[in-house]
């Protein structure tokens, strides 16, 4: 078992805290969206942004980076505030989420840097996610593939 410190523990519940911030933020100026998907979504989104997951924000599709699904993609607005903080993409575009000019919709979409799969029908990620492991392992390829 990996044991994880205390001052780390803390850093993920305060960076888990800030995207519920901003999935309030961001549902509220759009007037549209499921925040409580998203606001549920925020701790496993915390961990895996800011501690476990091997990906490179200036090089987002680098080719050993590991992959995320958001298999319940209506949780997009944590999604999105946890890749802006993370620095995929400037977080004054978050208050943009829902808008018709936006690149940041109700669902994942590959058009938002960092996406690694567009989602829609709830649980359609798990599947993706195995296709993607699969695929790493017949490539001999070390990255792993999260789904939540």
């Amino acid at each position: 078992m990996v044991e994880i410190s205390d001052d780390l523990v803390r850093e993920l519940k305060l960076k888990a805290n800030e995207i519920r911030t901003w999935v309030i933020k961001m549902v509220y100026a759009a007037q549209s969206g499921h925040p409580g998907g998203a606001l549920s979504a925020a701790d496993v989104l915390a961990v895996l942004y800011f501690h476990e997951l091997r990906i490179d924000p200036k090089n987002p599709e680098w080719s050993e980076r590991d992959r995320f699904i958001l298999s319940k993609g209506h949780a997009s607005p944590a999604y999105y505030a946890a890749l802006a903080m993370r620095g995929f993409f400037p977080l004054e575009e978050l208050m943009k989420f829902r808008k018709v000019e936006s690149f940041l919709q109700g669902h994942p979409s590959l058009i938002v840097p960092g996406v690694d799969m567009c989602t829609g029908s709830l649980g359609q990620g798990l599947s993706a996610a195995i296709g993607m492991a699969i695929a790493a392992k017949l490539d001999n390829k070390d990255y792993r593939v999260y789904a939540c």
